[in-house]
């Protein structure tokens, strides 16, 4: 009969023989429950979110400070320019109201200039219409003038 291929010969799931030694047992337990315990507060440290985040906030103050006192004028421009990128973000969003306005302005002349000029475009062309048709109506007149010339003579 064969044996499973997790277990060992004696059925353990290591693999190793089961001591007989209640010492040696005594011994695997305090090892197990401490590498549990170990095992258990790695697992709390990784869960505890806001420690964290309070561990990486110290270490990224320690290093600015750090970093301040081996280069003070490297940090003091750094922090000049994020202070100017602050400055132009809040600036940007406080006058996007008067950029959104100007731009709707613009687009509100530019469509008042091409109705302008499509109104422009149809009067000049009903003068044409207008003008072709004076044109047509003397020239009948005139023929029908000639005509009624002629029959008189």
């Amino acid at each position: 009969m064969s044996t499973p291929a997790s277990q060992g010969p004696d059925r353990t799931t290591s693999g190793k023989t089961t001591p007989n030694d209640p010492d040696a047992i005594k011994a695997d337990i305090e090892a197990t429950r401490e590498q549990l315990s170990r095992t258990v507060d790695e697992l709390s440290h990784r869960l505890d979110v806001p420690e964290r985040a309070r561990e990486r906030a110290y270490r990224a103050r320690d290093t600015a400070v750090e970093t301040y006192r081996e280069s003070p004028p490297t940090v003091i421009g750094a922090g000049a320019g994020v202070a100017a990128l602050l400055g132009l973000l809040i600036w940007r969003r406080r006058t996007k109201d008067r950029r959104v306005a100007k731009r709707a302005a613009k687009r509100e002349a530019k469509r008042a200039a091409k109705v302008a000029a499509a109104r422009r475009a149809a009067t000049a062309k009903a003068a044409r219409k207008a003008a072709r048709k004076r044109t047509k109506q003397a020239g009948k007149k005139a023929a029908k003038a000639r005509r009624a010339v002629r029959r008189t003579k």
